[in-house]
């Protein structure tokens, strides 16, 4: 015989919604407010963002002529501890302007951030939080870049340990 999950509060479901800078991002994240209003005000909504990791290297660009020279730096510590303040900072003003865009919308969010590259951070908070549904928002690069740079959504769709809705950014058409 089947059990039912949760305790009919619908509480048990966690969405997570994970966002970044981009268009596409809030599109997605306003998507959820006005599509899924009922599943999020019933359980936890998580909104993540990821933070890049700090490198310790530099590329600076000297012109020669025409041509241009390329000559990585090793930073110093100080320039890293810097650099890693400033994502932090950014990705605490991102998560605040979506948790009152929640909070607009009257759906209470809890926020989240981690260090690490978007694709694994993104998954490994999945995990870590136990999400039930993760959404994302499709950034729109084309075949080539897509290829070169890898994505995101893709790379979720593949490795989360949840179901994954990778919301589109439906066109404008201009009557």
């Amino acid at each position: 015989m089947a059990e039912a999950i949760g305790n009919g509060t619908g509480t048990d479901k966690k969405v997570m919604v994970a966002i970044d800078e981009s268009d596409c991002s809030h599109y997605a994240l306003m998507w959820v407010l006005e599509n899924l209003k009922d599943t999020i005000t019933k359980s936890p909504l998580i909104i993540f963002v990821a933070q890049p990791p700090a490198t310790g290297n530099i590329t600076f660009a000297a012109s020669l002529g025409v041509a241009r020279m390329y000559y990585p730096i090793s930073s110093t510590p100080g320039y890293v501890e810097s650099a890693q303040e400033n994502h932090r900072k950014f990705a605490v003003a991102l998560l605040e302007k979506a948790k009152q865009i929640c909070a607009s919308h009257g759906v209470e969010a809890k926020v989240v951030t981690e260090i690490g590259d978007p694709k694994t951070a993104v998954c490994d908070a999945v995990e870590k939080h136990d999400i039930n549904l993760l959404i994302l928002g499709e950034r729109g690069h084309g075949t080539i870049k897509r290829a070169i740079l890898g994505s995101v959504s893709n790379y979720c769709v593949q490795n989360a340990k949840c179901p994954v809705l990778v919301v589109k950014k439906a066109p404008v058409q201009v009557a």
